[in-house]
């Protein structure tokens, strides 16, 4: 469950000037928005932390810490450039996945705690270093009880978002029960926030939910929540792609495939739902042909921060290239997403199997 807390610190980020945007998701238009700027001022720390903050969502963690730590710099007491860098390195340290990221863990939570002092009403600060106390071991200074209060003061800020991080944690610690009602107050609350819907959905899908439901059990929620939410999150790619997604571990991959293929015109993020057509067909065989077009349709173009980026595409290209029994494109499909990210595991076991 690490590694999907991990992504979830890395897509809270916001900046003053910015943060609609970044909290929408458009990672895209903040990087154009935020450089056209830079050109005008070099000095505008806003323009910096929010640079910061679309690369690390790019996964583009080096440069991303390079523009943080410019804007701690220009700004040393700007909340959000110190959330920047505290995003920056928490990338970093998930990246290494070694002794030496210990520190840059350790940096982060600084970072981010700082930034929390700095301004208390920052939403996506209090998400971040929850889920870092409750992700870091006790003998580093992570506790359940410091990732709880976090929650408590977030909800003070984004009822919601309080509610989905106390349910983040809790299913963290394995007390499913406990969790699920946070969930349902927190999609009570914003059932059109792809966030939401989506960390719910994907958290049904994990160990502790499958523990409590069964196989079976859990797969009857998430086919029975798809439909249900869909229609608040009909125009956001991250929440159409985890209906998608709730539909293809529920075991209907064909309804998995045509959710995508109906919202694609309508979401504010296609190239998001061009990868999810590349997973659907590279873990169900189904419309290869087709998710092979939609994963080179990515590949050449600008791709929305937030996902699992380039090397995730080119691994979908490289499972579905297998599947067609094209081995040796596969095998290259392979190298080029290790070119990306040398620690891809998917890719890594690809190229194995090949």
């Amino acid at each position: 469950m690490i590694p999907f807390l991990a992504v979830a610190i890395v897509l809270q980020a916001q900046a003053p000037g910015f943060r609609a945007d970044l909290e929408a998701g458009r990672y895209l238009k903040v990087l154009a928005e935020a450089e056209a700027r830079l050109r005008q001022n070099p000095k505008d720390a806003p323009a910096w932390a929010a640079k910061s903050q679309a690369l690390s969502s790019f996964q583009r963690f080096n440069e991303a810490r390079a523009a943080a730590d410019r804007a701690i710099e220009l700004s040393p007491g700007l909340a959000d450039a110190l959330l920047a860098r505290g995003l920056a390195r928490a990338g970093e340290a998930i990246q290494q996945r070694d002794l030496s990221s210990l520190r840059g863990a350790l940096g982060a939570v600084d970072d981010l705690r700082a930034a929390t002092e700095a301004d208390p009403t920052l939403a996506s600060a209090w998400t971040s270093l929850g889920l870092a106390y409750e992700m870091l071991p006790g003998l580093l200074g992570g506790s359940t009880r410091k990732a709880l209060q976090c929650a408590e003061r977030l909800r003070r800020v984004s009822p919601a978002r309080g509610d989905l991080l106390q349910a983040l944690i809790l299913v963290e610690e394995g007390k499913w029960w406990q969790a699920e009602p946070y969930f349902g107050r927190a999609l009570a609350l914003a059932p059109q926030d792809p966030e939401v819907v989506g960390q719910w959905l994907d958290a049904l899908d994990h160990r502790p939910a499958k523990k409590a439901l069964g196989e079976a059990g859990k797969n009857a929620r998430l086919l029975s929540e798809a439909p249900r939410l869909l229609p608040g999150v009909r125009t956001r790619a991250r929440g159409v792609a985890a209906v998608s997604d709730a539909y293809l571990h529920g075991g209907q991959p064909e309804t998995a495939w045509k959710v995508v293929q109906d919202h694609l015109t309508q979401v504010d993020a296609p190239s998001l739902l061009r990868l999810q057509l590349g997973k659907v067909s590279a873990v169900s065989g189904l419309h290869r042909p087709e998710g092979l077009a939609a994963l080179e349709q990515v590949l050449r173009e600008p791709l929305e921060g937030g996902s699992s980026g380039y090397p995730g595409a080119w691994w979908r290209k490289g499972q579905i290239l297998q599947g067609l029994g094209r081995n040796d494109e596969a095998r290259q499909a392979a190298r080029e997403a290790l070119k990306l990210d040398p620690k891809h595991r998917g890719a890594r076991e690809l190229l194995e199997g090949l």
